[in-house]
């Protein structure tokens, strides 16, 4: 249960104007039913008092919840321990819930516990707090085309420590984690493009034989890995358990968050020595007032933002990245397909420019489809603003609340018989034009959708177009797709075989 990361679609306006709830409390508990012939299906063996408990597992919710979809339909409600989640995923309940004016993004139970790491930073903001509105009117340019195109340097530079490591193991032919590689990525292209700061992930470990490098030696991914998968873990256990045996637990999760916050600090206190010429996010939230109310940013509003996007920035792409390269390696012939079409765009040896990157439309096909069937940030969170029925059946009181699931949504009828299948063709534009609008929603919805997917797609299609460029590789014949859910989705344990091309 969980909820995507953030813009929209759109270009970002520089204001935000439209109704938003005065307040965000806790979301009300959402009605079961209008009358004794319309129930939400449920499932079954409900407890007493713990309600639906045994339904849930709280290593790998998102699948435990595509199974229930698949067998209960769009809609189900589960109740545990008297709080009611209501899940959709059929694509006309998703457009109903997707309505700004009867519905607004809500903070779900995940969302909130991501509170104690970015307070009301741009994702985990509820929809009444003024910082919400002000850092996106701030920080709405600084993911325009100009200053996409001014980070591609930043991300080309990153993506010289990938390929140091990965020339190394193609050299040894040690496999790569491919996972582990991306998140290092990914952290070294924010931390650079948006602020400016070197995290080094490969230089950093470039002495260590690959079988002694632990699944990741930056202090900072690691305390962030930790602190995701704890939340993710207490986001559906009982609290009387936790309290009992989840002490240690607790306390370590206190200390990660403190190192993040420390290291977000040299990141800030680093630019503050050097500040001006920079021409990235975090200049933009040092020296820019909102346009709405003529005010800057806070310090610690800053650092909350910071936070948001390297925990964000970081964990969504390099989940994107691995399901990426898990299908390329999984459909050579898709793969082939890709490599023809970046040296057509960029023959010879020089690094991809910005406007090359729009030329890879079929590579662009392939991110989309890996979204579609895992979406790195599986779901997000919707309440009414008023009372309503949902499908025309379904009451929905003012408090109500809803769950929309990603990944099933994603494979609903509307995408054909076949929607386990990997095939990028979906997104050509014909094809596209046939289906729903909101048959597609990985950024979310909304004037609170992902603020930086378009960096988020520049960042995938040139790693893909760059590594497909240089690089055959292959997967283990033997290894089954294992999804690691930490609030966000990412491949384990899967790894590449490389070589040189």
């Amino acid at each position: 249960m969980r909820q995507t990361l953030g813009v929209t679609a759109d270009k970002c306006p520089h204001t935000i104007t439209g109704p938003t709830p005065a307040t965000d409390p806790a979301p009300a508990a959402p009605a079961a039913r209008v009358g004794p012939a319309t129930v939400i299906p449920r499932p079954r063996h409900r407890l007493p008092v713990l309600g639906d408990l045994l339904s849930v597992d709280p290593a790998k919710p998102v699948q435990k919840e595509m199974r229930m979809a698949a067998e209960l339909g769009p809609i189900f409600e589960r109740k545990i321990v008297g709080q009611r989640l209501v899940v959709v995923s059929g694509v006309d309940l998703v457009s109903e819930v997707n309505d700004e004016s009867t519905w607004a993004k809500s903070l779900g139970q995940p969302i909130r516990k991501l509170r104690s790491i970015a307070e009301d930073g741009l994702f985990t903001a509820f929809n009444n707090e003024p910082n919400w509105a002000k850092a996106h009117n701030i920080l709405a340019p600084g993911f325009s085309q100009a200053a996409l195109r001014g980070y591609h340097g930043s991300m080309l530079r990153a993506l010289e420590g990938l390929r140091s490591a990965w020339d190394g193991a193609a050299a040894t032919g040690d496999p790569v984690d491919v996972s582990r590689d991306m998140n290092r990525l990914t952290l070294d292209v924010i931390g650079l493009a948006g602020f400016g700061y070197d995290f080094g992930s490969f230089t950093k470990s470039a002495g260590a034989e690959p079988a002694e490098r632990p699944v990741s030696e930056d202090p900072f991914v690691t305390a962030m890995s930790r602190a995701l998968a704890h939340i993710n873990r207490t986001s559906n256990d009982l609290p009387f358990i936790r309290k009992l045996f989840g002490r240690k637990a607790a306390i370590q999760h206190k200390a990660d968050i403190a190192l993040m916050r420390s290291v977000v600090d040299d990141v800030i206190a680093e630019r503050s020595r050097h500040p001006g010429g920079h021409d990235d996010l975090l200049d933009l939230m040092l020296g820019t007032v909102d346009p709405a109310s003529g005010e800057s940013l806070d310090p610690v509003n800053i650092r909350n933002q910071v936070l948001t996007f390297l925990v964000a920035g970081n964990e969504t792409t390099a989940g994107t990245l691995g399901f990426a390269l898990y299908y390329l390696a999984k459909h050579p012939e898709i793969a082939a397909a890709a490599r023809a079409e970046i040296d057509a765009v960029a023959p010879g040896d020089a690094p991809l420019s910005f406007d090359q990157i729009g030329k890879l439309r079929y590579l662009r096909r392939v991110v989309d489809e890996t979204l579609r069937l895992w979406p790195a940030a599986p779901g997000y969170f919707r309440k009414v603003r008023t009372d309503t029925v949902l499908g025309g059946r379904y009451a929905m009181p003012l408090g109500s609340w809803v769950f929309v699931l990603l990944p099933q949504l994603h494979r609903d009828p509307v995408w054909g018989k076949d929607t386990e299948t990997f095939d990028p063709d979906r997104f050509l534009p014909e094809q596209v034009r046939k289906r729903p609008r909101d048959a597609y929603r990985p950024f979310g919805t909304g004037p609170r959708s992902c603020i930086g997917r378009q960096f988020a797609l520049h960042e995938a299609v040139l790693t893909l177009a760059e590594l497909l460029r240089q690089y055959e590789f292959t997967g283990d014949p033997a290894y089954t797709l294992d999804i690691q859910e930490a609030v966000t989705l990412k491949p384990r344990g899967f790894t590449l075989r490389i070589r040189s091309r």
